[in-house]
């Protein structure tokens, strides 16, 4: 039996932060297959991973001004897509956003966006690796101080 060679995907996402006054609310998005996690995608070309994390947090739910704040690190997994290994890994990063309200771009797959509380967030996250990846970001955001009332 031939073996076929795993293929390696690259991406980026974004852990988006908004403070409020009872502690920080978390961006999740909740796609076509029913999964929630974080606004992510291919980086494109030459690309910078930042950049693309906020690329895609434009595209699947229509946030813009958006601060970087720091990366987050890198997670991967397998899975199969027609047949094929695929070998993914995505780069995260911790963005803050100050206003505008998350809109579902339903034309890239996204059912649904909202801000959550921390807590919640973790227990909505469909996956392991990313509630390791929120808890990062979390644990950063407090060390930045950008939501000094909790987080």
């Amino acid at each position: 039996m031939a073996r076929t060679k795993t293929r390696r995907e690259t991406s980026a996402g974004g852990v988006v932060v908004r403070c409020a006054a009872d502690g920080a609310r978390v961006l999740l998005i909740h796609d076509r297959h029913g999964n929630w996690g974080f606004p992510k995608g291919h980086i494109e070309g030459r690309e910078d991973p930042a950049e693309t994390a906020r690329r895609e947090i434009g595209e699947e739910a229509g946030l813009t001004g958006l601060l970087l704040h720091a990366p987050l690190g890198t997670i991967d997994w397998f899975f199969r897509f027609r047949g094929r290994l695929i070998h993914k890994y995505c780069h995260f990063f911790l963005f803050e956003s100050r206003e505008g309200t998350p809109v579902p771009q339903t034309d890239e797959g996204i059912q649904c966006c909202d801000w959550l509380p921390a807590a919640a967030a973790l227990d909505q996250l469909t996956h392991d690796n990313a509630r390791h990846v929120l808890q990062e970001a979390l644990a950063r955001a407090r060390e930045l101080g950008l939501c000094p009332d909790g987080g």
